[in-house]
């Protein structure tokens, strides 16, 4: 599977964007995904998943309430609306692809996409 997010890029402090994550695979809706962010310096953290089916979402506490993750199986594509950004949110955003058992917020999936940047200002 492979995956391709877009969407990144420069924001002010309280402005919105939407990141995108596309795979390759028609088996997309069998996949558990995850959206991860990795600031310099500092340990890749878990942002936002939800199930194979889209019936259950979970989130990091830091976002909950201003970030939404939504998928799509007709287009094979993942999404993670961000809005009220901070320039805490500032990182390269990765998403990730699972279809085995596991929970959400552990970063042990199996596929990875190249990830793209978010850099919000003050």
């Amino acid at each position: 599977v492979q995956l391709v997010e877009s969407g990144g890029g420069l924001v002010q402090a309280g402005g919105s964007l939407r990141l995108s994550c596309t795979a390759s695979r028609r088996t997309f809706s069998s996949y558990a995904m995850g959206w991860f962010r990795q600031a310099p310096g500092k340990e890749r953290e878990f942002v936002a998943g939800v199930t194979s089916s889209g019936g259950s979402t979970y989130y990091a506490d830091s976002v909950k309430g201003r970030f939404t993750i939504a998928r799509t199986s007709a287009k094979n594509t993942v999404y993670l609306q961000m809005n009220s950004l901070k320039p805490e949110d500032t990182a390269v955003y990765y998403c990730a692809a699972r279809n085995r058992l596991g929970t959400l917020s552990t970063p042990d999936y199996d596929y990875w996409g190249q990830g793209t940047q978010v850099t919000v200002s003050s």
